[in-house]
């Protein structure tokens, strides 16, 4: 899963636009996260954030940056920046207009509390 996400992260550093880099950077650091790696997911969510504020991508990739930091944060055991993190994405997926792609942030976001619970 590891090598997978970092070979996809590679290949759309090569023929993508930012926001393909931003989505792979989420991708490298969400697996990081789910392995409890804590400072690889925390160097790459905030990669994504850093692409996502220096870029023109969609309304949920913000969101979604937030996310991939307050995950990371969790799994460092870090419960206020975890929370801040989330906070924020909460804050920005009311932004989203579009229903599916609220729903879906929504649902990743409703699987924090269980990282949140172990620290």
């Amino acid at each position: 899963m590891l090598h997978a996400a970092h070979a996809s992260r590679f290949h759309w550093g090569e023929v993508g636009a930012p926001v393909n880099l931003a989505r792979g950077e989420w991708q490298v650091s969400r697996v990081y996260a789910t392995l409890g790696r804590a400072e690889p997911a925390l160097h790459h969510a905030r990669r994504c954030l850093e692409l996502c504020e220096a870029s023109e991508v969609e309304e949920w990739d913000l969101p979604y940056a937030y996310e991939a930091i307050a995950r990371a944060e969790g799994v460092a055991g870090k419960r206020t920046e975890a929370e801040r993190y989330e906070r924020l994405a909460r804050e920005a997926a009311e932004r989203v207009t579009d229903a599916d792609d609220r729903e879906h942030l929504l649902g990743d976001l409703a699987t924090l509390p269980s990282v949140l619970r172990s620290i």
